[in-house]
């Protein structure tokens, strides 16, 4: 019993004091380029999510139902530069399906204005929560 203290605590001593160079030295398993388009592919990401909200947000329609609505269209696109991660492509989702619908020439009914209002409220709510 003494001699197997003896073995596990020399055993111990030597792992303690070897250098951790020898187990810290791990390559990388992705590549600094990788990282780098990865991030390069987010940004332009998100740059297109707040184009298409900003695009949605001058379409003519738009602003002319939340005029009527009272909603202020200048705060809702000043907020567009605050939105992130899910927030962001979820409203930017919704946008590029009513501009299309809107660019396609569909008519404006009371489920295109639905959709305009709650996404304008939505972009509102979230700017006063931050």
């Amino acid at each position: 019993m003494q001699m197997c203290r003896r073995v596990l605590v020399s055993a111990l001593v030597v792992m303690l004091c070897a250098p951790t160079g020898a187990w810290a030295q791990q390559s990388h398993v992705i590549k600094q380029s990788v990282l780098d388009q990865a991030v390069q592919q987010r940004v332009s990401q998100e740059q297109a999510d707040r184009e298409a909200l900003r695009s949605f947000l001058q379409n003519p329609a738009v602003r002319n139902i939340a005029a009527k609505a009272g909603l202020p269209i200048e705060q809702a696109d000043a907020a567009v530069s605050t939105l992130q991660g899910d927030q962001l492509r979820q409203a930017a989702s919704q946008a590029r399906a009513a501009n299309q619908d809107l660019a396609g020439g569909a008519t404006v009914v009371i489920t295109t204005t639905t959709i305009i209002l709650i996404l304008l409220v939505i972009i509102l709510i979230i700017v006063a929560v931050n």
